[in-house]
């Protein structure tokens, strides 16, 4: 299958999910696959340049789509919550030096205090970034994590607390990334999809697949088809709320990871047209 003879460009990578990569390979192995863009983690820059990420990106002819991550706005003290502000600046200015429109948010939580407190200091966290989101022209999208992350990595869960935070702000720099991964079981999905289409809010959309059994709940992700997640269906929810922009494969597996990169990717492509 030659990169040209399929139709991937409205098809984005995360270089996470070719983590054994780096930037540079990522890059040219996406580019010449046929992808038509790239999110980037954060790790994938130390030690590079924006401006020159920036370039090849573009000289590539891939989007650079998003930013992943920032957030973590829970913390136990003042120091904590200055070095999260100063790392989601840090975020919003990286995603503006590589020409991603978006900074993906994983809101955090802390096992120490009740989930409520830990929802207050994500608005609040949003809230101090948000100024600087707008004077950079990069948008936040807030990114609800399946509930067996509620303890210390996201107390957003639901769509509908995300639509609900979005709701709070109204600003066109705040919005939603909707991870099949993490939403496709909550029975209120569909008609949150159309409120978050209605209301502007519909930034990214995220797919991969829920293996059964699952043999671990961060680095087991499978390839779209290879699970019960019903992509297709989720896919034509967010395109009826209007959604036009990249479908995202965001997979972590240890077991893709540890095997031929480019034969994984050649496999996502595959898996991107035939189930998403």
């Amino acid at each position: 299958m030659s990169a040209r003879d399929i139709d991937l460009s409205r098809v984005a990578v995360h270089t996470i999910t070719t983590k054994p990569w780096s930037i540079e390979t990522a890059v040219e192995r996406y580019a010449a696959k046929g992808f038509g863009g790239i999110t980037v983690w954060r790790d994938t820059l130390e030690g590079r340049e924006l401006p020159a990420v920036r370039k090849r990106i573009a000289d590539a002819g891939l989007a650079s789509v998003a930013l992943v991550r920032g957030g973590f706005f829970c913390h136990a003290d003042e120091a904590a919550r200055e070095k999260s502000d100063a790392d989601n600046r840090k975020a919003i200015d990286e995603a503006a030096g590589i020409g991603a429109s978006m900074v993906v948010l994983v809101c955090g939580a802390l096992t120490t205090q009740p989930l409520e407190r830990s929802r207050e200091q994500i608005r609040e966290g949003i809230e101090r970034a948000l100024p600087h989101a707008e004077k950079q022209g990069v948008k936040l999208a807030i990114e609800p994590l399946h509930p067996m992350y509620a303890d210390d990595r996201s107390a957003v869960n639901t769509l509908r607390q995300a639509n609900d935070l979005c709701a709070y702000f109204r600003s066109p720099y705040v919005g939603v990334a909707v991870d099949v991964y993490h939403l496709w079981w909550d029975p209120d999905l569909e008609a949150e999809v159309a409120r978050c289409g209605e209301n502007g809010w519909l930034h990214a959309f995220h797919v991969c697949d829920w293996r059964t059994p699952t043999r671990d709940l961060l680095l087991d992700r499978g390839l779209m088809g290879e699970g019960c997640i019903p992509v297709r269906k989720i896919r034509s929810w967010v395109e009826k709320a209007g959604f036009d922009g990249y479908n995202e494969v965001e997979i972590f597996s240890k077991e893709a990871w540890e095997g031929d990169q480019d034969e994984w990717l050649d496999r996502i492509a595959r898996a991107s047209l035939e189930h998403v």
